[in-house]
C-alpha cells in the first residue's frame, strides 16, 4: 500500500477542508446535472466459445434515448451490471432493480439460463462473469455498442443467482464490486468460494428470512469473504422474496416456513435502494462523496443493523486501498512512459487520475496481457492515481524532464 506523505497536523487540517469543499461543490453541481435516463430494452443470446458454444440469452435494460425495445442508447458511458434470478425465477420478477438503476446511468443485464428445477450453478456463475467481459469488450448488439460500456462494473443476484454472484467473483479481477441479496449457499459451495474474493463486496440480508436464514448463509459469506472492503446489511423484519417484485414460485416457498417478514414488500425495497444507490454511485461512478453518506446512513437509520469490517471513505477509492495482489508499476517517478506489470493476472483497463479524481487518462485493453507500458507524454508533471482492473490502486508522480 502507497501512502502519501505526512503533512503538519495545520497544513493537514486546511487540506482536508479544502479538499471537503471542492468535494462537496463537485457533488453539487453534479447532482445539478443528472437527470433520468429513459429505458430501453433488448434480447441478445451470446455465445461463449470457450464452453463448446453455450447459449446465454440475456435480458439487457440500459440508458436509451427513447423508452422501449431495441431503441438506441442514451449518449455516454455507463457502468455495467449482471444480475442473477433466483431458483425457478425469472428475471422479470426483478423489474424493481432495472426501474431505479437503469434511469441513474446503469446498463443492467439479466442472464435467463439455469431457470428450471436442476440449475447448475458453476454454469450459472460463469455466465455473470462471461457477460461482463463480453459486453464490455464487444457490446451487446447494435444498440449498445462497446464505447457505451464503461469499464467498471458489477455482479449481483438474489438467492441462487446472489450465491452465483460469489462463485462469479471469485478470483476476478475484472470487476468492481459484489452485491448479494439474501445469497443463498450453491454447489459448488459460495461460503467457500468468498475466501477468494478480493473486491468491495456488499452483502444484504432479511432478518425474518426463512429461505435461506442469515446465520446459515450469508452471516457465514460475510465472515468468510477476505474482501478488503466488506459490509453486510440486515433489513429488520425483512423476508427472501420481498428484494424481489412479486413471484409465484418464491412466494411458495416462502410460505412453506417461517418466520414471515413483518415489514412490506415496498418499504423492504425502498431500504435496500437507499444503501444500494449509495454503494454503486462510489465504487462505480467515483462519486467520492458517497463514501461518507453511505457510512452515516449504516449509523443513522433505525430500518437496518450492520456489520463492517472497515468502512469506506474517500481515502479508500484514492490512496488507502489495499493492494490484493502482486503487482509492479515502474518506474515510479517516471517521465513520459509506465509499464504496469500483473504477474498473476492480465490487465483489462488502466485509468490515470489527478489528485482530485479526475480522470485524465484511460486505457481498456481487447487483448489483456499481464504487462503493458503505457505512453503518457501529455499527462502533466505531478502526482496521479492509477487504478488497474478497477480494483487495485496506487500514486505515481510523473516527474518534470530537465
Amino acid at each position: 500500500m502507497t501512502r502519501t506523505p505526512k503533512q503538519s497536523t495545520t497544513n493537514h487540517k486546511h487540506y482536508r477542508m479544502k479538499q471537503k469543499f471542492i468535494l462537496l461543490f463537485s457533488s453539487l453541481i453534479c447532482c445539478l446535472q443528472v437527470h433520468a435516463q429513459l429505458v430501453g430494452h433488448t434480447t441478445i443470446t451470446f455465445v461463449d466459445s470457450s464452453r463448446n458454444n453455450r447459449p446465454i440469452e440475456t435480458e439487457i435494460y440500459y440508458p436509451a434515448i427513447t423508452a422501449g425495445n431495441n431503441t438506441p442508447i442514451a449518449a455516454g458511458v455507463f457502468p455495467l451490471i449482471t444480475f442473477g434470478h433466483g431458483f425457478v425465477m425469472t428475471w422479470s420478477a426483478y423489474q424493481n432493480f432495472w426501474d431505479v438503476l437503469v434511469p441513474m446511468g446503469y446498463i443492467m443485464a439479466f442472464p435467463t439460463t439455469e431457470g428450471g428445477f436442476s440449475p447448475t450453478h458453476a454454469a450459472f456463475a460463469e455466465d455473470l462473469r462471461f457477460l461482463i467481459t463480453k459486453i464490455q469488450s464487444s457490446g451487446a448488439g447494435a444498440d449498445i455498442p462497446s464505447s457505451s460500456v464503461g469499464p467498471k462494473s458489477a455482479i449481483m443476484g438474489h438467492s441462487m443467482g446472489g450465491g452465483c454472484s460469489f462463485l462469479g467473483a471469485q478470483n476476478n479481477t475484472t470487476i468492481t464490486t459484489m452485491v448479494s441479496f439474501a445469497a443463498a449457499n450453491t454447489n459448488p459451495s459460495s461460503i467457500t468460494a468468498s475466501q477468494q474474493i478480493a473486491v468491495p463486496t456488499l452483502l444484504f440480508s432479511g432478518v425474518n428470512d426463512c429461505v435461506t436464514p442469515p446465520s446459515q448463509h450469508q452471516d457465514i459469506m460475510y465472515d468468510s469473504t477476505s474482501a478488503a472492503y466488506k459490509t453486510q446489511i440486515n433489513i429488520i423484519g425483512g423476508g427472501h422474496c420481498f428484494f424481489a417484485n412479486s413471484n409465484f414460485n418464491c412466494t411458495f416457498g416462502e410460505a412453506s416456513c417461517s418466520p414471515s417478514p413483518t415489514i412490506t414488500r415496498e418499504s423492504q425495497q425502498l431500504t435496500t435502494n437507499d444503501f444500494l444507490k449509495i454503494w454503486l454511485a462510489y465504487f462505480l461512478k467515483d462519486d467520492c462523496p458517497k463514501a461518507q453518506e453511505f457510512q452515516d446512513s449504516l449509523a443513522a437509520s433505525a430500518r437496518i443493523t450492520y456489520r463492517q469490517n472497515q468502512p469506506i471513505s474517500c481515502a479508500t477509492g484514492i490512496n488507502e486501498y489495499l493492494w490484493q495482489n502482486p503487482s509492479t508499476v515502474y518506474p515510479n517517478p517516471f517521465s513520459n512512459s509506465l509499464t504496469v506489470e500483473l504477474p498473476k493476472g492480465k490487465i483489462q483497463s488502466v485509468t490515470i487520475y489527478n489528485i482530485m479524481m479526475q480522470d485524465q487518462e484511460n486505457y481498456v485493453f481487447t487483448e489483456p496481457n499481464s504487462k503493458v507500458t503505457l505512453d503518457l507524454t501529455s499527462l502533466h508533471a505531478g502526482i496521479h492515481f492509477i487504478q488497474i482492473n478497477n480494483t487495485y490502486w496506487t500514486k505515481i508522480v510523473k516527474q518534470t524532464i530537465q
